[in-house]
């Protein structure tokens, strides 16, 4: 079997599957806040595939059904898995973080509860991406988004670019995006924005609406602080983005306006929702494809970000 394995930083071997801005960091910084990559490590929690074979006590009829693989397993038995929130269990093992091996390889294994079935419409490019989707759906619930909600979304990349998405679905009115790629603010456009904001030239004094929720997915502390300060009093704030350790928060204006705000870790419970909003094509993961690449080639898709300004969602193909 090939794999694509990370012995450390910028060293992506080939010994011989979309990629997400965790993958990128780590192979340019070989680490994520506590997570440190301290032996080789195979990238990659973006997965879909076939079921190729069974364990014990699973259906045997399930072999060569097409599946979106959910990328982290909890223990089943601790406070946070008993309380619903698995997606802070104390023991989960996560694809591509250290030291569980992730999916940039041929064949991989995966918990049966953790394998979704999906509909013939949704491709499979569509359904690696519903663990992105599922971020966006995390978000959304935490944010309380609903009909009518005035949302600003700060990042065009691809979690933004399924905020929107989802925020739209959930029955936001008004959903503004801010982002220095002009070709990602006309894509974020077509996928739902009312407004849009070329942070380049122009700051978010321009914006048509307040908004009542920020969902943060740059994870740039300046532009976090600048949104934070555009919400309406008791908005409500949800940090997606992965930036630095520490952000500094305008204290005043939270405490002044009762702003809520929380961070996001991942998602729990939000596969069936994804499945059906790609499904019904009320979301398209699909438009967010801009380039495939053989296994070969991860460490080229790994940068795509940041050497094509075009780029948005860069898909490996282990079989390749």
């Amino acid at each position: 079997m090939r794999v694509a394995v990370l012995n450390g930083p910028g060293d992506l071997e080939v010994a011989a599957v979309g990629v997400c801005g965790s993958d990128t960091h780590y192979y340019e910084h070989g680490r994520i806040g506590r997570f440190v990559v301290e032996s080789p490590l195979v990238l990659g929690h973006e997965a879909s595939g076939r079921i190729v074979e069974v364990g014990a006590g699973v259906d045997p009829a399930r072999v060569g059904r097409r599946v979106s693989i959910e990328p982290g397993v909890p223990c089943f038995t601790c406070e946070q898995c008993l309380a619903g929130r698995y997606n802070l269990c104390y023991d989960m093992r996560f694809y591509a973080t250290p030291p569980i091996d992730g999916a940039f390889a041929q064949l991989v294994t995966v918990h049966s509860a953790f394998a979704h079935d999906i509909p013939d419409s949704v491709s499979d490019d569509a359904a690696a991406l519903l663990e992105p989707l599922s971020v966006g759906v995390w978000a959304a619930r935490k944010a309380r988004v609903g009909a009518g909600t005035r949302v600003l979304v700060i990042g065009a990349g691809p979690i933004g670019m399924v905020a929107v998405q989802v925020a739209k679905a959930c029955g936001a009115t008004s959903i503004a995006v801010a982002d220095i790629n002009e070709h990602r603010l006309e894509v974020a456009r077509e996928l739902g924005a009312t407004q849009t904001i070329d942070s380049r030239t122009q700051s978010l004094d321009e914006l048509t609406e307040r908004p009542e929720v920020l969902l943060e997915c740059s994870g740039n502390g300046p532009a976090t602080i600048a949104a934070i300060k555009a919400l309406a009093p008791a908005g409500r704030v949800v940090l997606v983005g992965m930036g630095g350790d520490e952000l500094a928060l305008p204290l005043s204006v939270v405490q002044e306006r009762e702003l809520e705000v929380t961070g996001t870790f991942r998602y729990a419970n939000t596969w069936p929702t994804a499945i059906r909003l790609a499904a019904s094509g009320v979301v398209d993961l699909d438009r967010l494809v801009t380039g495939h690449v053989g296994l070969a080639e991860a460490a080229d898709a790994l940068l795509a970000g940041r050497t094509d300004p075009a780029a948005i969602k860069t898909i490996v193909c282990p079989q390749r």
